[in-house]
């Protein structure tokens, strides 16, 4: 194709949510379809329900069959639904489930084949999406699944910091079981090598939490971190990793602490994510590092109580349309960087 802006898959995610109204409001800014062209996955249908909702008559998606008509700068939509499809906003319905998965497959089945380059998901409702097809907590298992990827890491990025977890979505009573030596080292290498490849960042310094309440606390409230964390922070080392720690996770975020580290190692889900949201809200990103595609999404959920009203702010998946962009271009040049042993990559730091 000659058409050499970026290709972005986004996927409608629940469609009586807020997901098209953050996508749309994000799209309303024409300089987006200057450096890409964005083809939504879902309904038309719902589309124009949704554009009505919001009273927004100077907005249109043009639809397609299949993303290679794509050839314009504007954005487009590709029906995944039938027309019998019914919107029901704020609420948690089949509808809305079954329409979340037949835009994740078909957006996932364009981009093995080529046809899209980048993957932008908006929120899923992870109880209605249950199904035959979808068995997984939500998008990070799926899509880890889907691409047959050995380890992917949860990673919630904005300009302040980046946070990973070595668990997921999995119930805090299991965090401890489920917390070894050799987990933390591959979530470490993974964490490493998607700073390097994905952002630019030659020798990243990454900063590891503890489990327990200050770290441990020398054995005192726990022996994670003298039998488990700090073995596999020496054995990353030992690989020319720089990781540091385990630091208490209060002091390291109520300090400035994070702002020393280009990456953060959380043990388990809320850990990260709770500190990171506080100051990044509106604006963080998450982004499954490890799969072979890229792939982002808005670091909050349905908000079915905002759905339909206008309130909701596009911050946080605009940031991931653009972060989706920047990490393909920083993919792509890591690799011709690479492919080049006679080129340099520049500064040490991004």
């Amino acid at each position: 194709m000659s058409d050499e802006r970026i290709r972005v898959g986004i996927t409608q995610g629940d469609i009586n949510g807020i997901g098209y109204e953050v996508i749309i409001k994000t799209l309303m800014d024409a300089r987006v379809e200057e450096f890409c062209t964005p083809i939504i996955y879902g309904s038309p249908k719902v589309a124009a329900y949704h554009r009505k909702a919001l009273n927004v008559e100077s907005f249109t998606f043009t639809q397609i069959k299949d993303a290679d008509e794509a050839t314009a700068k504007k954005p487009y939509i590709i029906n995944c639904m039938d027309d019998n499809v019914r919107v029901e906003l704020g609420k948690s319905t089949e509808y809305g489930g079954q329409g979340s998965l037949l835009a994740l497959q078909a957006a996932i089945a364009d981009i093995k084949a080529g046809k899209i380059d980048v993957l932008v998901t908006a929120p899923i409702n992870k109880y209605n999406i249950q199904s035959a097809d979808f068995k997984f907590p939500g998008h990070t298992e799926f899509l880890a699944n889907a691409f047959n990827a050995q380890e992917v890491l949860m990673l919630l990025v904005s300009d302040t910091m980046k946070v990973g977890v070595v668990t997921g979505h999995v119930p805090l009573s299991q965090v401890a079981s489920l917390i070894n030596q050799d987990i933390i080292l591959a979530k470490l290498r993974l964490l490493n090598k998607s700073m390097i490849e994905d952002f630019g960042i030659r020798r990243p310094r990454i900063a590891v939490l503890g489990l327990n309440p200050h770290a441990g606390d020398n054995g005192v409230i726990g022996l994670e971190e003298r039998d488990i964390i700090t073995p596999a922070i020496n054995k990353a080392n030992n690989e020319g990793i720089v990781a540091m720690g385990p630091y208490p996770s209060d002091g390291f975020f109520g300090s400035d602490s994070f702002t020393k580290f280009d990456a953060i190692l959380a043990m388990y889900h809320d850990q990260g994510l709770t500190p990171f949201k506080v100051v990044n809200f509106n604006t963080g990103v998450n982004f499954t590092s490890g799969l072979p595609i890229i792939r982002t999404s808005p670091d909050h959920g349905t908000a079915y109580d905002l759905a339909g009203k206008g309130e909701a702010n596009p911050n946080s998946f605009r940031q991931s349309l653009y972060l989706a962009v920047d990490l393909y271009k920083n993919r792509l040049q890591h690799k011709q960087l690479t492919a080049n042993p006679l080129k340099s990559s520049g500064s040490d730091r991004a």
